[in-house]
């Protein structure tokens, strides 16, 4: 099946998707050193890479009829310092915000599906009517915004439109849900928005993927049976108190175990196999010095999923791209750890700094994230497909 990808970044998004089996025929990113990233890693035959048709081009010039019209997935990491919590908080008169960029994309491509990723502070209260507003855009992309219409004049028109019962031209069916990339087996407690849209002409039913991880099989595997520790063999000295049975009690009526899911992931699993900074033959593995934890923006806790990677080295987004052992002392992650964190393969190299490899890290979709619901989207098409 074939997709078109925008905002790449660095590919995680694009590289869950090919993952899926999804066959890219445009991947779009404007930045210099996120495209020499994918580059380089094509130069290395990497598979789900190589074959990419990587252009570096700003999406609002980029010619989408090239693409034609048979599109299966139009895939987006939109720019999300409009809408982020460590942002200006500039949200619709951002000039980074590129949704409107998106809706072009999708009258001109017309795709069967749309996967839209984007951050948490999408969500706030302050900008509720522009995401109903995103989400109708959407929805009706043929009932454009005039020349000099203000976009709440635009919303109110959309709404109208929706109540009227009458929907002509191209119509989608959108729905949206806050996943944390925890509960699908990245080690990272990353909440982001996700937007997924389907052609109303296609009658396809779908909901998210099924959480695959659970919280409370991690706290029972460190706390009541200790398997985790024993698996990453942790001596019975420097293991934490297990809990009592009435605490275990209480746990277990707040969370039912489904044994059909797996535990949380973390910051421990992710990188043992990685072995010591600057010691293995892993690329990206340089141990950078200077590491400091700030107010409010400490380390990731070894046994627990890790915090939200920031796209930042030094100051308070390094604070938080940082590992906190449990004897309190702190180190900075190695690119090559962030990209495990991101679930990127451990041949998937990044080129550049390393402040602008953490850059590009902080801002990617984790691409197991992506895999997952793109091979969601596409499990419909295809039964779709046969369908008919």
């Amino acid at each position: 099946m074939t997709s078109v990808e925008l905002f790449a970044g660095a590919g995680g998004l694009a590289l869950g998707a090919s993952l899926a089996g999804f066959s890219h025929k445009a991947v779009v990113e404007i930045d210099h050193d996120a495209c020499n990233t994918i580059r380089a890693n094509q130069e290395r035959k990497l598979p789900h890479v190589v074959d990419w048709p990587l252009f570096e081009a700003d999406v609002t010039k980029f010619p989408f009829d090239q693409c034609g019209t048979d599109i299966d997935l139009l895939a987006a990491g939109v720019p999300c310092q409009p809408w982020s919590m460590g942002g200006k908080h500039k949200g619709m008169q951002d000039a980074r915000n590129m949704f409107p960029e998106m809706l072009t994309a999708v009258r001109t491509m017309r795709p069967k599906a749309i996967l839209i990723e984007n951050v948490k502070g999408l969500l706030r209260q302050s900008f509720a009517n522009y995401f109903q507003y995103i989400k109708l855009m959407l929805s009706f992309p043929d009932v454009l915004r005039k020349d000099g219409e203000q976009w709440r004049h635009h919303l109110a028109r959309l709404e109208e439109y929706e109540t009227s019962g009458s929907k002509e031209g191209l119509t989608y069916n959108v729905v949206h849900e806050l996943l944390n990339a925890a509960n699908y087996g990245v080690p990272q407690k990353r909440e982001r928005v996700f937007i997924v849209c389907f052609r109303s002409d296609l009658g396809i039913k779908w909901h998210f993927p099924k959480q695959t991880h659970s919280e409370a099989l991690l706290w029972e595997s460190q706390f009541v049976t200790g398997e985790y520790w024993g698996e990453h063999k942790v001596a019975k000295k420097n293991r934490p108190e297990r809990a009592s049975e009435k605490a275990t009690a209480r746990f277990r009526e707040r969370n039912l175990f489904d044994e059909k899911k797996e535990r949380w992931q973390t910051v421990r699993d992710a990188i043992t196999p990685l072995g010591p900074p600057g010691t293995t033959k892993f690329e990206n593995h340089q141990q950078q010095p200077g590491a400091r934890s700030y107010p409010g923006h400490t380390g990731s806790p070894l046994d627990e999923p890790a915090k939200t990677l920031k796209a930042g080295d030094h100051g308070v987004p390094g604070g938080e791209n940082t590992i906190l052992y449990p004897d309190g002392s702190i180190r900075y992650m190695t690119v090559r750890e962030s990209a495990r964190l991101q679930t990127f393969p451990n041949d998937y190299i990044f080129t550049g700094s390393w402040t602008e490899n953490m850059r590009q890290l902080g801002n990617a979709v984790p691409a197991q994230l992506g895999h997952v619901v793109a091979a969601g989207i596409r499990e419909k098409l295809r039964e779709k497909r046969i369908a008919d």
